[in-house]
């Protein structure tokens, strides 16, 4: 690692970073709306983004700067047990194909704006859509964190900020000027900030891939030396070579198998798709995201670049940054330090703007302002949304970095215990209200309290998502083990509370709400009470 700073890196890397700052701004001009004060403007982007705008904005949303860090790093620690990430965002298109199209049609007629929004208004129940609402908040804190996270390992790479000796302030100055651009352009912006910006981040992050997955390898020698050399750390570390032997595979498959069923319940997923302006726009996307997987793949190869280059950090996520400042000239180095900052930026500002809408739509307006104009909804979710960044600064600049990932991965198994509510509510309506909120509690004690027993060689607590399957006795992860004793709870409830007659919430949608689109009769939020009670 460098002593100084990379001068050339730094500069390529500011400017960059000044263009896409230039272009949060100016994104406030952009298919600007006759009324601007309205959450469907500020943080759905009108509801008006097409195809490509969509699959930037979507690409951008969840191919983040910690992916870019965090799976190659994960191949550089643990072999090709890191390569889960590959096949889950493989399995998840298909299953997203049967519900994202049904729950943007709902959400259009009904001018739904969050999860938690069409809970409410499929179940009739308050309490179940605050459930959805404080469980994507909680899961979507660290998540951001974990954004800056990315930036500040890019700017430990290039040197900026000083040793650890440095002052927190000098230190931490760069990543505080970040945070301060981000808040301020989400604020002015919104949605359309980071839908502008996605198309720089995506552009530059296959442009690094590219050039790394062709120029590393023939650096180091091809892929035959890269491979032969991940092989001999591994088999001398004890691992039994790249390949993990069979005691991992339940862990592999079952934390491949959850994060897919997880990663379109997080609130930010959810807001990017209902900012497309059409049924079809989600449909079209589901096909061609699939392309950012084959990158992904490409992508997580860097780890045993990384190990073939011979790069030697303490910290797993300084890895990949280290090996694109070892091995590009300083000017590419700059790009793909760019490419990993503006991929924390984006996906940053849609995950605050996300969590502030819940905030605002299912906490503010249903329990402490059920009058509050649409004005005052929009300048309520931009003031939570700025709370939102400056409480995962907090938590980067106060907590160690291995607490934010663990952090993070308790947040995925928290947001998997929505897919009932959600999911199961876009097909039927016979789940119950309160048994719906029953498994989710199950889940969520049961997922807290694995997951906290769960030690690692840096911390005693939330040391990882993996534990002891009940009844099988292999390795699992923690996340999909409590979804399935929440579905089990969720059904046995609902057949004891009908057996009971126990009141059903009304249902404000229409069979034919889940197959509308843009066209079909315009956005209502309101139901005549005509349709209540409605199911299929």
């Amino acid at each position: 690692m460098n002593d100084g700073v990379n001068g050339v890196a730094l500069a390529v890397f500011i400017f960059f970073f000044v263009l896409v700052t230039a272009m949060g701004f100016l994104a406030a001009r952009w298919r600007r709306a006759e009324n601007e004060h309205s959450l469907d403007e500020w943080g759905l982007g009108g509801r008006s983004f097409g195809t490509w705008v969509t699959w930037f904005l979507l690409g951008g949303d969840l191919y983040t700067a910690y992916t870019f860090v965090a799976v190659p790093a994960a191949i550089y620690a643990a072999g090709a047990s890191g390569f889960f990430a590959v096949p889950y965002t493989i399995l998840v298109y298909p299953l997203i194909f049967t519900f994202l199209p049904r729950l943007w049609s709902v959400s259009h007629k009904h001018g739904y704006v969050t999860t938690s929004d069409f809970v409410r208004g499929r179940f009739g129940s308050k309490g179940l859509s605050l459930a959805v609402a404080v469980t994507g908040i909680l899961a979507t804190m660290p998540y951001i964190a974990l954004q800056l996270v990315g930036i500040q390992a890019v700017l430990d790479v290039m040197g900026v900020g000083g040793g650890e000796d440095t002052n927190w302030f000098v230190k931490d100055l760069p990543l505080l000027i970040a945070f301060g651009v981000l808040a301020a352009y989400t604020y002015s912006s919104g949605l359309r900030a980071p839908a502008l910006i996605a198309f720089v981040k995506d552009t530059l992050i296959y442009i690094v891939i590219a050039v790394a997955i062709i120029y590393i390898p023939i650096k180091l020698g091809g892929f035959d030396d890269i491979f032969a050399s991940a092989s001999d750390k591994f088999t001398a570390a004890g691992k039994g070579g790249v390949v993990p032997d069979s005691g991992g595979q339940w862990t592999y498959a079952t934390l491949a198998l959850g994060s897919a069923l997880a990663l379109f319940m997080y609130p930010h997923s959810i807001t990017a798709t209902l900012s497309s302006r059409s049924r079809e726009v989600i449909r079209r996307n589901t096909t061609i995201l699939p392309l950012y997987s084959l990158m992904l793949g490409l992508l997580a190869l860097l780890g045993f670049m990384a190990i073939a280059a011979g790069v030697k950090v303490e910290n797993g996520q300084l890895a990949i940054p280290q090996l694109f400042e070892n091995m590009f000239p300083d000017w590419f180095a700059g790009v793909a330090f760019a490419a990993i900052g503006i991929g924390a930026l984006v996906p940053a500002a849609i995950m605050s703007i996300a969590a502030a809408n819940l905030f605002t739509r299912n906490i503010y307006k249903d329990f402490i302002k059920p009058d509050a104009t649409p004005q005052q909804e929009t300048k309520v979710s931009k003031l939570v949304s700025l709370l939102v960044k400056v409480g995962a600064l907090i938590f980067v600049l106060g907590m160690d970095k291995t607490v934010a990932i663990n952090f993070q991965l308790l947040g995925g198994i928290w947001i998997l215990q929505t897919f009932p509510a959600l999911v199961g509510g876009l097909f039927t309506r016979w789940f119950h209200r309160w048994a719906l909120l029953g498994g989710w509690a199950v889940g969520m004690v049961y997922g807290t309290v694995a997951a906290y027993g769960v030690a690692s060689p840096t911390q005693k607590h939330f040391g990882g998502s993996s534990d002891e399957i009940p009844g099988i006795g292999e390795i699992g992860y923690i996340g999909l083990t409590a979804f399935v004793l929440n579905v089990v709870v969720t059904v046995v409830l609902t057949f004891v509370l009908r057996a009971l007659k126990a009141p059903d919430g009304v249902d404000e949608t229409s069979p034919a709400d889940y197959t509308a689109d843009a066209g079909d009769a315009g956005v209502q939020v309101e139901l005549p009470p005509a349709t209540a009670g409605s199911s299929h």
